[in-house]
């Protein structure tokens, strides 16, 4: 695999990245640094600095924090840890001034804001960051004006501050790091999945048993490179717990329902495929959503203005990695969803 599809690989398959399955990969820099017998059981941040001169020890920290050192297709995030003879791959954000995206005073509702991260509400209809065809009116836009300057660098020219992202159609709670040292330790949190995520999503039909684990490999398609998919052969591990709190229509066969979906892994659009893959895709979803709704939930769908997939990020909770104080953050359902549900509920 060539360098360039190196990083776009890296940048699609992690949702804790922050990283688009579309995103740019022209502020990013691959570097793969073969480890022989020499070195191996030496501590791996200092290794790979000294195989790799451009890097300080310190900036090779803050890459294996944020996910993007790799050694045979998994982080390694343990700076500590002993290094194994083999490939590690480097993904390294570009730090110069040119390309930066331009401030846009845009309105945000702010859950939560100190000196080191900042928790918002992002509607959907947002991108996470700047990105072909979306390069303003994006979370990060609305965040070099909001913060300014503070919004910490590790996330490359393109993404201060992003830690993780939810997808453009998706609505719900994020956390954005102010400061490096945030960003660092936000971005252990989710790479050790010390996380507490939370989505409602609105399905078509519901999925069989209505409480559960899917538990896949997820991957580029083969098919078309802008979608994910199950794979049996390669993929990262993908874990969903899942279960139907609602379900509108016929008990028997449900014509849509309300799935209360926690993650335990963090994959591009990965509660989307996996409740497509139960015959369960959320509502609205173009991409994942094959086969129709039932006519009552289209009519539905229409009266309640829903144009994108019916997924809300709705709890965020996390220990703070500077203070130590306990987070966790709780969001209503957005308006598009709240009138759905409505009408779903007459059914």
């Amino acid at each position: 695999m060539r360098p360039d599809e190196l990083a776009a690989e890296l940048l699609a398959d992690e949702d804790d990245l922050a990283l688009d399955a579309d995103a740019p990969t022209a502020d990013l820099a691959v570097r793969i640094v073969e480890v022989g017998e020499d070195h191996a059981g030496q501590r791996i941040d200092k290794t790979l600095a000294v195989l790799l001169p451009e890097l300080s020890r310190g900036r090779v920290q803050a890459l294996m924090a944020a996910g993007l050192v790799t050694f045979r297709d998994q982080p390694v995030t343990d700076a500590s840890g002993k290094i194994q003879v083999g490939d590690y791959h480097l993904t390294i954000p570009m730090v110069t001034t040119s390309g930066l995206p331009q401030s846009e005073a845009i309105p945000l509702t702010v859950l939560f804001e100190d000196q080191y991260l900042i928790v918002v509400d992002k509607p959907a209809g947002m991108a996470a960051h700047p990105g072909p065809g979306t390069e303003s009116g994006t979370l990060v836009n609305a965040l070099l004006h909001h913060c300014g300057s503070t919004l910490s660098g590790i996330g490359g020219v393109a993404r201060p501050g992003i830690v993780h992202r939810l997808d453009k159609d998706t609505s719900g709670v994020m956390v954005a790091a102010k400061t490096d040292a945030a960003h660092q330790g936000l971005s252990k949190l989710f790479a050790e999945h010390d996380i507490e995520r939370s989505y409602i999503a609105l399905t078509r039909n519901a999925p069989h048993p209505n409480k559960g684990t899917i538990t896949t490999q997820i991957g580029r398609s083969k098919h078309d490179r802008k979608k994910m998919a199950i794979l049996r052969v390669g993929g990262r591990e993908a874990i969903t717990h899942y279960r139907v709190a609602r379900a509108y229509g016929s008990h028997e066969k449900p014509m849509a329902a309300r799935v209360v979906c926690k993650l335990e892994t963090g994959r591009t659009h990965q509660i989307r495929v996996h409740l497509a893959s139960k015959g369960a895709p959320c509502l609205g979803d173009q991409t994942y959503g094959s086969g129709s709704p039932a006519t009552p939930v289209k009519t539905a769908m229409a009266e309640a203005g829903l144009t994108r997939q019916a997924l809300h990020a709705a709890v965020l909770g996390f220990v703070h990695p500077i203070t130590g104080e306990t987070l966790r953050f709780e969001t209503p359902l957005p308006e598009d969803m709240a009138r759905l549900e409505e009408r779903l509920e007459a059914l």
